[in-house]
């Protein structure tokens, strides 16, 4: 009997243990184990000395090109001494590998591994520093562009409407909340905010902290070109849903906006955009979840629908009495 064909597998930790001790010439005490399955794939290579994270991106998910823009990014991070997980080139030299899945070509790319832990209450301090490593990151990024996507009034918002049409009625009133507060956002609003590559990702889930301020970030798999206050807005909106009590969130936002700050200025016209931008950006991950429907089934519903549409109410809803003041006079 023939197998059927599979859209998406699970690689073998232990062939890729062998691949992976091969490749970049690690000794045979490195043990490889599956840390978690999603967008890609991730595993931890480590002798109890030495740790690395393999990735394993899934089948047309991203192009070789745009992989390697990815990665041409950390290395120019990397050489500007700031704190990123950076990739590892094998004893040849190269940065991308290339494995034969059952569903077909699958890349493969080994980083350093991030010391310290994932900390979702984040404190004040940890805060400002984030903010300061978001700024130094998007000084070095400031009118850089990369051959990859750009992010807009269509990628984030019009495309994710398209992709959800496949699972929701455009009827259903958070479909129409989506449509509607597309149609508001105007590329033109963000012309004048400083431009260049975004992280796009940049909350407690994809950094390390080490001794309470000591942070490394890490999975740049979204980044992209754009304007920049949406990774900021991102950021905030995500302390927004962190914190339930909201004193403790201004608190932190403004640490964490000082932060920034300390090493490049934000225009009251960004700090006003804020709201815009964090809100447009998780209606673009609510599209992903749509577009990867092979991995994201098991909660996209009409329920988890209104659960998320309901969180960006509940942030617009904020902001529309909430002013964002400046930081630094």
């Amino acid at each position: 009997m023939n197998p059927f064909p599979v859209t998406a597998s699970t690689i073998s930790a232990k062939a890729l243990e062998e691949f992976a001790q091969e490749k970049y010439g690690l000794n045979k005490n490195y043990t490889c184990t599956l840390f978690r399955t999603g967008m890609n794939h991730t595993y931890f290579l480590s002798d109890n000395e030495t740790k690395y994270v393999l990735r394993v991106y899934s089948h047309n998910w991203r192009s070789k090109s745009e992989i390697l823009e990815e990665l041409n990014l950390l290395n120019l991070l990397k050489a500007n001494h700031l704190s990123v997980s950076f990739p590892i080139a094998d004893k040849s030299g190269a940065f991308i590998q290339e494995i034969k899945a059952p569903e077909g070509i699958r890349y493969v790319v080994l980083f350093s591994f991030a010391q310290g832990a994932k900390i979702r209450f984040i404190n004040l301090e940890a805060c400002k520093a984030i903010g300061a490593l978001m700024a130094k990151i998007h000084n070095i990024t400031l009118n850089k562009t990369m051959d990859r996507i750009s992010y807009d009034q269509k990628s984030l918002l019009k495309l994710p409407y398209e992709h959800l049409k496949h699972f929701f009625s455009e009827t259903l009133p958070e479909m129409e909340f989506i449509k509607d507060f597309g149609s508001t956002f105007k590329d033109s609003d963000f012309e004048p905010m400083q431009y260049g590559v975004v992280h796009l990702d940049i909350w407690y889930d994809n950094m390390s902290i080490a001794k309470e301020k000591d942070i490394t970030l890490f999975d740049f798999d979204f980044c992209g070109n754009g304007s920049q206050i949406l990774d900021v807005g991102y950021f905030c909106k995500q302390l927004f849903h962190i914190e339930t009590d909201k004193q403790q969130y201004e608190l932190k936002k403004e640490s964490f906006l000082e932060g920034y700050q300390s090493k490049r200025r934000i225009s009251d016209t960004e700090l006003k955009l804020i709201p815009q931008a964090g809100a447009s950006v998780y209606v673009f991950y609510l599209g992903v979840q749509a577009q990867r429907f092979d991995w994201s089934n098991i909660f996209l519903s009409e329920n988890y629908l209104k659960m998320y549409v309901g969180k960006i109410q509940a942030w617009k809803d904020y902001y529309e009495t909430t002013v964002i003041t400046p930081t630094i006079q």
